[in-house]
């Protein structure tokens, strides 16, 4: 059980050292502050994320937090930006920390070097933070067995978002590929939601031939012709202006076949958002960033940046009364973003982590800003990962 609050703390500057510095100055207060009414609590996890100007110096700023906090174990990652409380560092060399109280006997790190085992000894694994690099041989199979090897099956993280090296912390640097992170026993409380960031801009349809990553029919008509209807565009249009139509398009694809969810007002956490990445107008097919099933719901989408927003929103709300009704208080949260809703996409600075707050409060958050989302033993794209890891709430404490 999570007994105090996490502390945190995020610095920007162009040199990692100075950074650090002050970020881990202002972890010191913040530290001070989450155990002031506690008595024998220890910090043991750490986790530490920063954009991708530090990553040719990801061993020394590693050496440098295990030289000030000797015992912590570190895990993260590089992003193309960072989030932290009410917050972000958006393509800017910035970093963010936070400590976690957690028994040594409630997590487990994991890398390529030391693999999560469901035969662990003395550990169960129950839900685990992952961190994965979007390189990686068969991603979309790995997720699901690192998945089974918990007992909820719940994955959260997202992937490494580099311009320079995408590497990973796990108790160590890791650089070429792989997945990373920290895995919890059943002991350790964590809610989670997915948030998309797309709006479906015309009826779910099924997919009624495939191949490969190929759309062929859909509800038994070619795909294409389904696509341009959708999008309000003429059948006999030139190809080059259906190219353009269609770079601003997705598909949501849902992989069950429930025939309840043909036409809702928006997408689900269940929606898999992939990018339309060819077509054939004498065919009519269209190709897209993933392998496809028969009997797929698709339905084309667009990304909302006002819909995304109210759709967050509506996540930390969930969150939030999720842990009233158990009479739990939020001890800290990591956030993954994906890294196109990040800077100016939602109008103003830190939009989203500025909701986060204004829902849950003034939560202690590390996240970063990804090239895909990771949520369930799945990978998402256009979406955030919001996480809280919860701690009980004593008689008349109320949240902050």
């Amino acid at each position: 059980m999570i007994r105090a609050r996490f502390a945190s703390a995020h610095a920007a500057n162009p040199d990692w050292h100075v950074a650090l510095a002050e970020a881990f100055e202002a972890l010191m207060h913040d530290l001070h502050g989450a155990i002031v009414h506690a008595i024998d609590i220890e910090y043991t996890l750490g986790l530490c994320y920063f954009t991708d100007h530090y990553a040719a110096d990801a061993e020394e700023l590693l050496a440098e937090l295990q030289r000030r906090l000797p015992g912590v174990h570190w895990v993260g990652t590089v992003g193309v930006g960072v989030a932290a409380s009410g917050a972000e560092h958006f393509d800017e060399p910035a970093l963010v920390l936070m400590l976690a109280p957690l028994p040594r006997n409630s997590f487990r790190v994991f890398s390529g070097r030391q693999p999560l085992r469901m035969d662990s000894e003395g550990f169960h694994a129950h839900t685990a933070l992952v961190h994965a690099d979007g390189r990686t041989p068969d991603l979309q199979e790995l997720l699901p067995e690192l998945a089974a090897r918990t007992a909820s099956g719940y994955l959260f993280g997202g992937l490494s978002a580099s311009r320079r090296r995408a590497v990973q912390i796990a108790d160590a640097v890791f650089d070429g590929g792989g997945l990373s992170g920290a895995a919890f026993a059943e002991e350790i409380t964590v809610i989670s939601r997915v948030t998309q960031g797309c709006q479906p801009i015309g009826p779910r349809r099924r997919v009624s031939r495939a191949q490969d990553n190929l759309v062929v029919t859909l509800d038994g008509r070619p795909a294409l012709a389904c696509a341009l209807e959708d999008l309000d565009l003429p059948q006999d249009m030139a190809a080059e202006p259906i190219a353009r139509a269609l770079s601003s398009t997705l598909v949501g694809l849902h992989r069950r076949a429930d025939d309840d969810i043909v036409a809702p007002a928006a997408f689900g956490a269940d929606m898999l958002v992939r990018n339309i990445v060819g077509m054939d107008p004498r065919a009519r097919v269209l190709a897209i960033a993933d392998e496809l099933e028969t009997g797929t719901w698709l339905a084309f989408c667009r990304r909302d940046p006002q819909a995304a927003m109210a759709d967050l929103r509506r996540a930390a709300r969930e969150i939030r009364d999720q842990l009233l009704d158990c009479e739990q208080l939020a001890a800290g949260a990591v956030y993954v973003s994906c890294s196109g809703r990040g800077g100016p996409h939602f109008g103003a600075p830190a939009a989203e982590l500025l909701a986060i707050r204004d829902v849950l409060g003034n939560v202690p958050l590390a996240g970063f800003f990804a090239a895909g989302e990771i949520a369930h033993s799945r990978l998402y794209g256009y979406t955030g990962v919001l996480t809280v890891f919860a701690m009980a709430r004593a008689p008349g404490q109320f949240p902050r």
